[in-house]
């Protein structure tokens, strides 16, 4: 029955989307009547359940009574197959949750300028997933904030009216000491391997930061290149068989994710000096461009699906990439959580 359901909505996103292309511009808007027949008794083969990524902004409602209450539901749905990606996992604070924020205090300083780690709040989060059998689509992110280069203001305060872009505080800044970030997440990675097991951790997705093409990044698209290197080394230090990817950008990223693949493929590598860095999957994210319309939200499916097309024809373009996993991190066909 699930796969029946499944296969109409396909089938009726391919036709309207069909349909959102044929039309002439004088035309949208107008009532379009179309049939749709499907014969439930025809099989097509086996349909394979590919979506299985989910995510949210803050980490700490996962182990709250109705966070793990819904990702005991999302483990059920595939023990050990979905994965649950996060942003704020290495934020600054004492975990108190608020809107798209999040905190785990996972890295300070001493008087000395010494880093401090303090995993406590972050292997509560991960225990939360490992116990319901979801694992990690682990975000490296996001600053730090003793690390950061601007570190105040640092929290922020958005809520629904505040224009979105004051969220992007002191945790959106590079590093003022990329050593020291590359050390945190080395000593992060070992610690994981240390509390879940190397064979668990070989199974989850690594990638840093999120959508470092738009306001998430208040560096440079160079200095994010140098900060997913220097993680990624890390990473790959404490783990070698670790599968680490990228950019996770909004949208399919255009000119910043090409230049990111090219960099992977055959640039110089900011933390080893060598041609190329690691790169075991492609990821971004395909948003809906949702309207208000005769008194509903029309999604906008249209813009997602052809985000998708387009980031899988970029991905095509390197030969190099043709048999890599592509994620799409984030599928929202209303546009964005927040809005």
């Amino acid at each position: 029955m699930v796969r029946s359901v499944i296969f109409l909505v396909l089938l009726f996103v391919s036709a309207a989307t069909q349909l959102l292309h044929s039309a002439e511009p004088d035309s949208i808007g107008a009532p379009i009547r179309t049939q749709i027949r499907v014969d439930s008794s025809q099989k097509l083969g086996e349909l394979r359940p590919i979506w299985r990524y989910f995510g949210a902004d803050e980490p700490n409602y996962a182990y709250m009574q109705h966070g793990q209450k819904l990702l005991r539901e999302i483990g059920e749905l595939a023990p050990k197959q979905v994965f649950f990606r996060t942003h704020n996992l290495l934020t600054s604070g004492d975990g108190t949750p608020a809107l798209k924020w999040g905190s785990t205090g996972a890295y300070s300083e001493d008087a000395e300028g010494k880093p401090i780690y303090n995993w406590t709040i972050l292997d509560r989060i991960f225990d939360t997933y490992i116990e319901r059998d979801v694992r990690p689509y682990v975000q490296i992110g996001f600053m730090p904030k003793e690390l950061s280069t601007k570190p105040e203001p640092y929290q922020h305060s958005w809520h629904p009216k505040a224009r979105y872009e004051e969220i992007y505080t002191g945790w959106a800044y590079p590093p003022k000491d990329y050593s020291k970030w590359a050390e945190l997440v080395l000593q992060w990675t070992k610690h994981a391997i240390d509390r879940y097991g190397r064979a668990e951790v070989e199974s989850w997705f690594w990638e840093v930061w999120n959508e470092a093409n738009i306001g998430y990044w208040r560096g440079t698209p160079e200095e994010f290149l140098k900060l997913h290197d220097f993680a990624i080394d890390a990473v790959r230090r404490a783990l070698p068989t670790a599968r680490v990817g990228g950019p996770d950008t909004a949208g399919h990223g255009g000119r910043f994710t090409r230049n990111f693949l090219e960099h992977c493929l055959r640039g110089t590598n900011f933390a080893t000096g060598k041609i190329g860095t690691p790169i075991d999957f492609i990821s971004f994210h395909a948003k809906g461009s949702p309207v208000f319309t005769n008194g509903h939200v029309r999604m906008g499916i249209s813009a997602q699906l052809r985000t998708i097309d387009q980031g899988f024809a970029m991905i095509a373009s390197f030969a190099e990439l043709k048999n890599k996993p592509i994620i799409i991190g984030e599928s929202d066909p209303e546009g964005c959580a927040a809005c």
